[in-house]
């Protein structure tokens, strides 16, 4: 096995550590909550329409959060510098795995990330600014493959990320302050779901039957939701990228996902039963803003404005937490000489990966106004759920091959928690594989285009 290669020493030393445990924590759920919570139950109720298994859904992720916070809580306390997962995968299996999931997360898994979810953060904001929708073109440029259309909403999607990328360039404390308000208010926008439920309590949730007698393929249907559920769950383990930054990482990483990933499973399953309390199956089935929908059917007009007011803050402050992890992932593949070497550089006044900012955040842009992501996201959603699970495995590679690196904190359960973790994930691979087979091929082709710049990096590297 390849051995992965050392950061530049002083690498993360030019960081600044401006983040503590409440921040750190305020990052792995701001980094989650986006705008699926309030786009995604309609649309698995329209697959699966059964309210306790919907709920069972959301109960079983959150549950698989936890196990996955819990496992990589070791290995950020093993390695709490830069990069996360990135770091994890090169100190397991070699530094040619760590660069595929690094490339694939520059490429589109992260920087898509934040392209898509600006997207949604341009499209709610047009309802307080209807010009500035989607829907308004306002240039067409005639391109090779057909018309290229900008419009005034992915302006929007492209300048919030602009916004977002300049308060993060001046400094990790602004960054992490514009995160822990902007986390605190849209955690606040959505308590008041389930407040709202139950004080004008409309409908009284019907649990049986469990399973619907006229479902065709039940355990299907449960995997397919359930892909919709790990999606909006995604992100929990970017605060990892940033531990460069944190103060007493291999303490306070740990910590973070485990209390991060509990509150997410708490509100999550809260908001859904809200849901339940509000809307009927029949009318909850193919709502796409089903938040929307609920809150006013509970108290009137006025609830579209309250979500609407709530998802854009949502989505502006999940790209606060995107942005972040997106450049810590390239500057830690540039210390290790498997990125552009500028990269690598630490601007000298804020002490903050500024060139990493400027490529991942002008690539996410990029994307943005080409709607680029679209295409790309579907065919590396095998990929990005097979790294995770590779990721899963590493704590047992690591036990086994780096028994000598210190633990702070040990896997709470291990192995079986760990285990767990590993199997609903091999699941979740499994699903997506035999549901988009052509895409899953497709995408590990995408990740597959990084092996010439792997090769390449690893020479000048020496």
């Amino acid at each position: 096995m390849s051995r992965a290669v050392n950061p530049a020493p002083d690498a993360d030393a030019q960081l600044v550590r401006a983040i503590g445990l409440s921040g750190a924590t305020l990052l792995v759920v701001g980094s989650v909550i986006g705008s699926g919570i309030f786009l995604t139950t309609g649309l698995m109720v329209q697959e699966l329409p059964s309210t306790t298994l919907v709920l069972a859904a959301w109960v079983a992720g959150g549950l698989l959060a936890m196990a996955g916070g819990l496992t990589y809580a070791e290995m950020g306390s093993m390695y709490p510098r830069s990069g996360g997962l990135y770091v994890f995968l090169s100190e397991a299996y070699g530094p040619v795995w760590g660069f595929l999931f690094g490339w694939a997360c520059l490429l589109v898994i992260l920087t898509g990330s934040v392209a898509a979810v600006a997207v949604g953060f341009a499209e709610y904001f047009s309802y307080f600014f209807p010009s500035l929708g989607t829907d308004r073109v306002l240039v067409t440029f005639d391109m090779p493959w057909g018309a290229w259309r900008i419009s005034a909403g992915q302006v929007v999607a492209a300048a919030s990320i602009a916004v977002i990328t300049a308060v993060n360039y001046v400094g990790v404390r602004s960054g992490n302050v514009a995160n822990t308000i902007l986390t605190v208010a849209k955690v606040g926008g959505l308590i008041l779901i389930p407040l709202l439920a139950i004080a004008y309590m409309r409908v009284d949730p019907a649990l049986t039957p469990m399973v619907p007698p006229d479902a065709v393929r039940p355990f299907a249907s449960f995997g397919v939701i359930m892909i919709a559920v790990m999606w909006t769950y995604e992100g929990w383990y970017y605060v990892a990228f940033a531990a460069g930054e944190i103060k007493d990482a291999a303490r306070t990483v740990p910590r973070a996902l485990i209390y991060g990933t509990i509150a997410l499973t708490t509100i999550y399953v809260s908001v859904n039963l809200a849901y339940a309390f509000a809307l009927t199956l029949e009318e909850m089935s193919g709502v796409t803003r089903i938040a929307e929908k609920a809150v006013t059917a509970l108290v009137g007009p006025g609830g579209a404005a309250l979500v609407a007011a709530t998802v854009v803050v949502s989505t502006f402050g999940c790209n606060v937490a995107g942005v972040i992890a997106s450049s810590r992932a390239c500057f830690a593949m540039a210390t290790d000489g498997r990125f552009f070497a500028s990269a690598a550089r630490v601007h000298p006044v804020h002490r903050t990966p500024h060139v990493a900012l400027l490529v991942t955040s002008g690539w996410s842009a990029l994307l943005t106004l080409t709607g680029g992501y679209e295409a790309l996201f579907t065919y590396v959603t095998f990929a990005s759920v097979l790294f995770g699970t590779l990721g899963g495995v590493a704590i047992f590679v690591l036990r086994t091959r780096r028994p000598e690196v210190p633990r702070p904190y040990r896997a709470l359960g291990y192995p079986v928690v760990p285990a767990l973790y590993v199997l609903g994930s091999l699941a979740l691979v499994g699903n997506t594989l035999s549901e988009r087979p052509l895409e899953s091929i497709a995408g590990l082709g995408l990740v597959a285009i990084g092996l010439p710049f792997y090769f390449y990096w690893s020479r000048t590297a020496r």
